[in-house]
C-alpha cells in the first residue's frame, strides 16, 4: 500500500459524536452549499480562468481580450456574459466602449490561492 492510500479508509466503527454534531451545527444550509458548488464549476473553464487572468492585470474591452485570447469577440462576449452574471466582472461604458474588470478583490484573491494551491502539488 503506498503512503498516499494508507489513510484513504477507515477500518474504525467509532463514531465521534460531539464532533458530528460541531460539524453539523456550523455546516450550510443545502442551498448555500449548491450555491458554492456552482459559484467553483465557473472557475471550470479554462477561457473564463484566462479572462479573469487578463482583467486581474488590467481592466479590458471585449476586442482586447479577443485578441490576447485569439478567440471572437462573440466567444469572448458569451464568457463575459456568463461572469458578469455571476458578479465575478464588472463593466463600465465609456462612449461606445465597455471596459470590462474584476468585480473586488475576492476574486483576485481565489485567483492567487488557486495558483498558490496548485504551486505546492
Amino acid at each position: 500500500m503506498n503512503q498516499d492510500n494508507k489513510f484513504a479508509i477507515c477500518d474504525c466503527d467509532v463514531i465521534h459524536p460531539e464532533v458530528v454534531d460541531k460539524v453539523r451545527q456550523s455546516m450550510p444550509q443545502e442551498e448555500t452549499l449548491y450555491d458554492l458548488a456552482d459559484f467553483f464549476k465557473l472557475f471550470g473553464d479554462s477561457t473564463r480562468i484566462k479572462i479573469l487572468w487578463a482583467l486581474e492585470r488590467s481592466e479590458m474591452c471585449v476586442c482586447d481580450l479577443a485578441v490576447l485570447l485569439n478567440m471572437t469577440k462573440s466567444a469572448i462576449s458569451h464568457q463575459l456574459k456568463t461572469l458578469r452574471q455571476d458578479k465575478l466582472v464588472k463593466y463600465r461604458k465609456e462612449g461606445k466602449s465597455t471596459y470590462y474588470s474584476l468585480e473586488d478583490e475576492h476574486v483576485k484573491n481565489i485567483l492567487e490561492i488557486g495558483l498558490e494551491h496548485i504551486g505546492e502539488r
